[in-house]
């Protein structure tokens, strides 16, 4: 399966385009965002646990990279809120399991540098924020190696930023709120990937925004 697979090329999904597939595990749905391969794949996707849903135990040949999004996600090392982020490197494994409340997830699969071997959880609830570039903009950061930096960017209602290119592409979840630049208007849920040397001047309005950034890795 070839799916977004031009990293050259802007892609854009809005949550009115979402197309929800069934796993082969009953209770768990993928909404696939991009992908190389098959059912073991380079790919981007939200993953939609049912209550009380498992998945098979697996090795993560490439890395897992999750932040959870709703309800808590779980596997035999720990229970994640929504908020919580998690890196797990090539040759980790695990058992994923939900309880009562379900999860949902944005997960990247088989994008690690087999050397970057930090494997960790966050909580984004608790971090502390950081100043951002410009007035309005805080940072809390996530993950960095080499060109590879991950991060939320929490952006005040009414905060322009200056115009950039992505060195390396830029890819983003909008995680709340509208983010906003020249080419269009993102609500909550929106996921935008721009290739290497893209240029846009983001922007917000009364909504604000909080977003998922990762840089440097296209």
């Amino acid at each position: 399966m070839r799916l977004n697979a031009d990293f050259e090329s802007r892609v854009v999904i809005y949550p009115k385009d979402y197309r929800w597939t069934a796993s082969p595990m009953p209770g768990v749905d993928r909404m696939m965002l991009d992908r190389v391969g098959d059912e073991v794949a380079r790919a981007t996707s939200l993953v939609r646990y049912a209550p009380g849903s498992t998945f098979s135990p697996h090795t993560h040949a490439g890395g897992e990279e999750i932040l959870v999004l709703e309800g808590t996600f779980g596997d035999e090392h720990g229970l994640y809120p929504a908020g919580t982020y998690i890196r797990n490197p090539i040759g980790s494994s695990h058992t994923p399991q939900v309880g009562p409340e379900g999860a949902l997830i944005f997960v990247k699969l088989h994008q690690f540098d087999a050397d970057d071997t930090a494997q960790f959880t966050l909580n984004t609830q608790t971090e502390s924020w950081r100043p951002g570039l410009v007035t309005g903009l805080s940072v809390m950061p996530l993950h960095q190696y080499q060109h590879e930096n991950v991060a939320l960017v929490r952006w005040a209602p009414n905060t322009q930023f200056q115009p950039h290119r992505h060195w390396g592409g830029e890819e983003i979840y909008v995680l709340d709120g509208v983010f906003h630049d020249e080419h269009g208007d993102y609500p909550k849920g929106t996921w935008i990937r721009s290739p290497h040397m893209s240029q846009h001047t983001p922007f917000t309005g009364e909504e604000g925004a909080l977003i998922y950034v990762k840089t440097g890795h296209l």
